[in-house]
């Protein structure tokens, strides 16, 4: 019974194969390579225009890049104060940026809100000359608190970022499954909605270690490939990255994979809500689940031997809710988590 993260799980057997299928013969290094150049087509036929494709190992590396390239280090990046480019990433996008300023963003669930969001800007505005210029907003999609942004909701934090001057970022980690929530196309999700860049993530659904910021506004940042080399960022072999990604984009694979791992978390969070000693913080749209436990409840399935985290609530109004007694925590599903350990779990709730 492992909620502890999507990505505690193994890899998915079409992105192995694919990998074995690449693994001898001679190709391009350093993203020359003809599995690379088909990879930057498929994004682009995805996404329904020209993109612009930078390979990396890990979605840190995507979001730091991402704040590189729209942010000077005299700038600002917007973001949610809950995300993870501000506080789980190790400074990682001050670092990129050369000294670049974070300013969190409050919402709950992780949602920017949009009144919260206007107000910072109309004050970073008021202060032109002395405040750090403000650059690049920055959404995650779903959020670390699992919730999913409308459309409608990405169009007006947008809208609002760019009357103001600024770049618009998605952190895509679990992006597939913010698409099979939502059920609309990739293209609709980011650049028809507002949103220049994206940091593609793939390993937390079923990828071995690949992940890809995107390019979709269609300007060159010609400094992206420097900026990549020099972070250490630039894989070698490159199309081994490439080929995980091909196979994770074929046949509907990501979306499938997403689609099964958000109905887990569906039955999982549906459960849970039955308990008299369980309720759940924020309502299931994507593969993650919080859930107010009685430290009872939250004994048992520890001692039957289940894995997860406690977590922290967001705000003051969430922290109100978990009272003396209680535990917030984190339960997450992958589309490999047998659903023998679901229904496991839930045998243990107390009525």
């Amino acid at each position: 019974m492992n909620f502890a993260s999507d990505n505690v799980w193994g890899v998915a057997a079409p992105i192995m194969a694919a990998l074995e299928a690449t693994r001898l013969g001679a190709d391009g290094a350093y993203g020359g390579d003809d599995l690379t150049s088909q990879l930057e087509a498929r994004f682009s036929a995805v996404f329904e225009r020209d993109v612009s494709m930078y390979l990396v190992p890990t979605g840190t590396a995507a979001n730091a890049l991402a704040a590189a390239a729209y942010c000077p280090p005299y700038g600002t990046v917007f973001c949610h104060g809950e995300s993870h480019i501000y506080s789980d990433e190790w400074g990682a996008a001050e670092f990129y940026t050369g000294g670049a300023k974070l300013e969190s963003l409050a919402g709950d669930g992780g949602l920017v809100d949009p009144g919260r969001f206007e107000e910072v800007l109309d004050y970073f505005q008021s202060g032109a000359g002395h405040r750090s210029t403000p650059a690049l907003f920055s959404l995650t999609q779903a959020t670390e608190f699992g919730q999913v942004y409308s459309l409608d909701q990405i169009s007006t934090l947008t809208g609002l970022a760019k009357s103001s001057g600024l770049a618009t970022h998605m952190d895509g980690a679990r992006f597939a499954n913010a698409l099979a929530s939502a059920g609309c196309s990739p293209a609709e999700m980011t650049w028809k909605a507002g949103i220049d860049c994206l940091s593609f993530g793939a390993t937390k659904n079923g990828v071995m270690g690949a992940e890809a910021l995107l390019i979709l506004d269609g300007k060159a940042h010609d400094d992206l490939e420097a900026r990549r080399m020099r972070g250490g960022l630039l894989m070698s072999k490159s199309r081994f990255l490439s080929a995980q990604l091909l196979a994770y984009l074929a046949d509907n694979l990501w979306l499938d994979m997403a689609g099964k791992a958000n109905e887990c978390a569906r039955v999982l969070g549906a459960g849970l809500a039955q308990s008299s000693q369980t309720r759940l913080a924020w309502p299931v749209a994507a593969n993650e689940i919080f859930a107010i436990l009685s430290d009872e409840q939250d004994r048992i399935f520890k001692g039957a031997g289940a894995i997860y985290h406690p977590w922290h609530a967001s705000g003051p109004d969430r922290a109100s809710i978990v009272k003396d007694g209680e535990i917030l925590v984190r339960m997450v599903v992958s589309p490999e988590t047998p659903m023998e350990s679901i229904h496991e779990l839930l045998a243990l709730t107390i009525k």
